[in-house]
C-alpha cells in the first residue's frame, strides 16, 4: 500500500492495534476505577493472556499464509488431558510437558499433511505406531521400537510414491479435528477431568514467585514473550518467514519464484499447532488438571486477536506484535467486564461484537489497498 497516497489507512494500520488498546484500558480504568488498576490485577490480565497469546502467536502464522485454523480450542484441551494422564502415570513433569507439545506437533503434521494433500505423512506413522504396539505384545521393547520405525520408514517411501494427493481446504480440515479432538480429548479422560497426584514445577508456570523475574510476572508471561521473539525473528529475517508471506500473498506466484509451496505450509502447520501445544502445558499448569472441556470458543479469540492485530484474512499480512496487542485487547475487555460485576452475557456480547468489527476492519483494509 502506497502511504503517501492513502495516509489514513496506512496510519490506522500501523498505529490501530495500540491505540484500541490504550483507548480500551483507559476506558475501564476511569469506569473500574482502583480493582482494574491495582499492580494485582495488571498481572493477572498479562496471566490470563499467556494461553491464548502462545496460541495467536503460532496462529498468526497460519493467517498470514492464508490459511485459518478453527481447531485451537480443542487442541489445548486434548494436550491438557495427555499431559494431566503423563503425570498421573507417574512420568516427570518435563515428561508431561512433552507430551502436550508433542499433541500439538502431532495435531499441525495431520492438518499440514490433509492440507498439501500428502496423506502418507499422517497414515504412515498411525501404521507404524500400530505395528510397534502390536509387535511389544509378542517381543522385547527394542524389537517392537525397530519394528515400528521401520514400518513407518517403509509406509512412507511408498505412501509418497504411490498414496494420491488429495488436498482439503485449511477451513473444512480444522473443522473437522474441532469436533474430532474434543472428543478424543474426552475419551481419554473418560468425560470426566483428568485430576493428577501433584503438577510438580509445571504448577509454578502461571503462579507469581517470591523472587527474580517470576516475582514480576509468572514464568508463562516470560515464556510467551520468549516465543513471541523467536517467531517474530522467524518472520521477519528467515528465508521461511518470507515464504509464509509469499505464499499468502499469491501462491501461484510464489510457487513460480521456487517456493517450496506445500513444504512450507507442512512445516507452518506443525511449528503453529506446536505453540497451542505450549499452551496446553500453560493451561494444564493454570487448571491443575486436564480438562477436556476447556478452551471452548478460544479458536475464535485467537483469531480475532489475530485479526485486530493487522493480520489480513485473504493473507499476506501480518505481525506478532499486533498479535499480542490484539490478545490483550480480548483480555482487557473480559477482565474489565468481570471488574465492573457484569454477567457472562455481556462479556460474550462484547467478545462478539470485537470479532465482527476485526472482521470488518480487516475488510476495510482490504478495500483501501485495492
Amino acid at each position: 500500500m502506497n502511504c503517501s497516497s492513502v495516509r489514513l489507512p496506512c496510519l490506522f494500520a500501523k498505529f490501530g492495534p495500540a491505540l484500541g488498546l490504550t483507548a480500551t484500558w483507559l476506558l475501564f480504568a476511569a469506569l473500574a476505577g482502583g480493582d482494574f488498576l491495582a499492580w494485582s490485577n495488571q498481572r493477572l490480565m498479562l496471566e490470563q493472556t499467556s494461553v491464548v497469546g502462545i496460541a495467536a502467536v503460532g496462529a498468526t502464522l497460519i493467517i498470514v499464509a492464508g490459511g485459518i485454523d478453527l481447531s485451537v480450542g480443542s487442541t489445548i484441551a486434548l494436550g491438557t488431558v495427555v499431559g494431566a494422564l503423563c503425570l498421573r502415570g507417574g512420568a516427570p513433569p518435563w515428561a508431561a510437558a512433552l507430551g502436550a507439545i508433542a499433541t500439538g506437533l502431532a495435531v499441525g503434521a495431520v492438518i499440514g499433511g490433509v492440507v498439501v494433500g500428502r496423506w502418507a505423512r499422517i497414515a504412515a506413522p498411525a501404521l507404524g505406531a500400530a505395528i510397534g504396539v502390536w509387535t511389544a505384545a509378542h517381543a522385547s521393547v527394542g524389537v517392537a521400537l525397530g519394528a515400528g520405525v521401520a514400518s513407518t520408514l517403509v509406509l512412507l517411501v511408498v505412501g509418497e510414491r504411490l498414496a494420491p494427493r488429495i488436498a482439503i481446504s485449511p477451513f473444512i480440515t480444522t473443522l473437522g479435528l474441532w469436533g474430532a479432538l474434543r472428543g478424543l480429548a474426552k475419551g481419554l479422560g473418560d468425560n470426566q477431568p483428568v485430576y493428577p497426584s501433584s503438577t510438580g514445577w509445571l504448577g509454578e508456570l502461571m503462579r507469581p514467585s517470591e523472587n527474580g523475574l517470576g516475582a514480576v510476572v509468572a514464568p508463562g508471561v516470560w515464556i510467551l514473550a520468549g516465543v513471541a521473539l523467536v517467531v517474530a525473528l522467524v518472520m521477519r529475517s528467515t528465508r521461511f518467514g518470507r515464504n509464509v508471506f509469499a505464499i499468502g500473498s499469491n501462491e501461484e506466484t510464489a510457487r513460480l519464484c521456487g517456493v517450496r509451496v506445500e513444504r512450507t505450509k507442512f512445516a507452518l502447520y506443525v511449528v503453529a499447532v506446536g505453540c497451542a501445544g505450549l499452551a496446553a502445558v500453560l493451561q494444564l499448569a493454570y487448571l491443575s488438571m486436564g480438562d477436556p472441556t476447556t478452551a471452548e470458543g478460544y479458536e475464535l479469540k485467537v483469531i480475532a486477536a489475530c485479526v485486530i492485530g493487522g493480520a489480513s484474512l485473504a493473507g499476506g499480512q501480518g505481525s506478532v506484535v499486533g498479535t499480542l496487542i490484539g490478545a490483550l485487547i480480548m483480555t482487557v475487555v473480559d477482565n474489565g467486564c468481570t471488574t465492573l460485576g457484569l454477567d457472562n452475557g455481556v462479556q460474550e456480547i462484547a467478545t462478539g461484537a470485537i470479532i465482527v468489527a476485526a472482521v470488518a476492519l480487516d475488510r476495510w483494509r482490504a478495500r483501501s489497498q485495492s
